[in-house]
This record gives structure tokens, sequence and C-alpha cells, in this order.
């Protein structure tokens, strides 16, 4: 079953539960973003609702398990006017949303939306708080930089988008871009990339990568703050 096919299954799924206060299902994240290789994270979705209440978390609650089975992730589910009220403060997560997504049923309500600026600091903070919380284990420290694949995937498309880069660029594309307006490491740009892709990672490899890793955010954040100063590239 592919991606979208799963995806449209949780669509019925969904209906079933909302009937028409289902506004529309999205998919998001890894799956929404092209690949040259098989993916193999689960598939993000995300379902807007003009209402919810406790009985449609209920219901959905009896179906998740059937859904994990299928490949997906548990559905993010929002009320349309508090995912449109919340535009103005959104996460790097929602903007990467209204940038890469692929509408699977109803009407797509971000058609006329744009991701107004790219926010990297919350990643390197994320980074560093993760570090604290791995305590310098290998392991952990592995299963963080994996975790951050899909935020670091959606924070460069983001800003590649931001930047002038086509829509739809493959991850090779996306590195060599980034890389060239930003001053970074190319190569070490596509090896994060991939990981969103692979969905893993060595521990032996995880910590000579960390600090290359948020030493890129960094230069990133460094990018974009000498831009306020002169004028955003084109």
């Amino acid at each position: 079953m592919t991606a979208l096919q799963a995806a449209g299954t949780l669509a019925d799924d969904l209906a079933g539960i909302f009937g028409a206060r289902l506004r529309a299902v999205l998919v998001f994240g890894t799956h929404a973003r092209p690949h040259p290789r098989a993916v193999k994270a689960p598939v993000q979705t995300l379902a807007l609702v003009d209402r919810l209440e406790y009985a449609d978390l209920a219901a959905g609650a009896d179906r998740a398990a059937g859904w994990q089975a299928r490949g997906l992730d548990i559905p993010l589910l929002l009320p349309i006017d508090e995912f449109r009220n919340s535009l103005d403060s959104f996460p790097l997560e929602y903007g990467d949303i209204i940038a890469h997504h692929i509408l699977v049923r109803g009407d797509d309500p971000f058609a006329s939306l744009t991701v107004a600026e790219v926010n990297v600091r919350s990643h390197a903070i994320h980074l560093r708080e993760g570090f604290l919380l791995a305590g310098q284990r290998p392991r952990e420290i592995a299963d963080l930089i994996v975790a951050s694949a899909t935020p670091f995937a959606s924070l460069i498309q983001t800003f590649a988008l931001v930047t002038g880069a086509p829509r739809q660029s493959p991850p090779e594309v996306l590195a060599t871009h980034v890389g060239r307006v930003a001053g970074l490491d190319r190569d070490l740009l596509a090896r994060l990339l991939a990981l969103e892709e692979d969905h893993q990672l060595d521990q032996s490899e995880a910590v000579p990568l960390y600090p290359a890793y948020l030493d890129l955010v960094q230069g990133l954040v460094h990018a974009i703050d000498g831009w306020h100063r002169e004028g955003t590239p084109t």
C-alpha cells in the first residue's frame, strides 16, 4: 500500500467519524516531499475539521492501532479555525505543512498561504536540550538526531523555498542550493537530509555527527541574521 493509498483509507475512516465536519485531509512531512529512494518513516497526516469533540477522539482511538498497522502515524487532528488563528505565530512544522503537503480529501485550505519566514533558532534549541537529556549516551544521541531528521528537512525545504529554490526539489538539489546560498557544507547537508529517508543512525556515527550538525544549524542562524541586516537574497 502506498502512502497516498494509506492516507486515503484514513480519510475514509475520518469521514465516518466526522461526516460533513471533515474539511480536509493532507499528507505532510517526509511523504509530501520527493525522495529518490523508498521512505521508511510513517506517513504523517493532518485532518482539519469544523469541530473536535471527545466522542471524535474516542472513535479515533478505537481505530488508532489499525492506522499504525497500515504505516500511518497518528493523524494530527485540528479544528480549522484553531489552525488558522495560530498562523501568525505558527511553529516551523506548521510552515512546512503549508509549503509542502498533498491534498487527499476536501478543499486545500492553504492554497493562498505562503511561509513568511524561516525559524531555525527553535531547531537549535531543541538540539541543545535533547543533547543535555541524552547525557552523552551514544544511542540516545543517535535517537535525537534521527528524531530531528524530519523537522530539519522541513526547515531546509522552507529555507530553500524562501531563497529561490524550485518547489519539490529533491534532497541533493536542496543540499547544493542551501550550501551555496548559506555558505554551508553541502556534503553534511546531504547526509543529514538522507536521514529522513534512512530513519536510522549507528551510534558510532552519531557522536561525531552531532557537533557538526549543531554547528551547521548555527551557521544557518548566522546566515539569516546577516540577511535581516543586509536584505534577504532573491
